[in-house]
C-alpha cells in the first residue's frame, strides 16, 4: 500500500511537473523570438546603411577618376596656372652616382 502511494505520488508530481514545464517552454520561447525580431531589425539597418555606403562609394570613385583625369589637370595647368609643356630639348636628366637606372 505504501509502494502504491509512493507510485502515486511520482506519477502526480511527474504531471505536475509536465504541466508546469509547458507554460515555462511557450515563455522562453516568446523570448527567444523576441531576441531574433531585435536581431532582424539590426541585419535589415546594417544592410540599408551597407547599400547607401555602397552607393557613396561608386559616387566617390567616380568623382575621383573625373578630378584625376590627365585632360582635366592639362588643361588647369594651362589655363589657370599658365604652365605649358616642356620641349625635349628643355628636359633635364640628372643621375645620381650608385643608383640603378631604369632602362626601358
Amino acid at each position: 500500500m505504501i509502494k502504491k502511494k509512493i507510485r502515486a505520488f511520482f506519477r502526480n508530481f511527474f504531471f505536475c511537473l509536465l504541466a508546469l514545464s509547458i507554460p515555462g517552454l511557450l515563455v522562453l520561447n516568446g523570448i527567444q523570438s523576441s531576441k531574433y525580431r531585435t536581431l532582424k531589425k539590426e541585419v535589415e539597418d546594417l544592410e540599408r546603411k551597407q547599400e547607401t555606403l555602397i552607393e557613396e562609394n561608386k559616387k566617390l570613385i567616380t568623382d575621383i577618376s573625373l578630378l584625376s583625369s590627365s585632360d582635366r589637370i592639362e588643361k588647369i595647368a594651362e589655363e589657370d596656372l599658365g604652365m605649358r609643356q616642356a620641349e625635349s630639348e628643355e628636359i633635364v636628366r640628372v643621375g645620381v652616382p650608385g643608383a640603378k637606372e631604369n632602362k626601358k
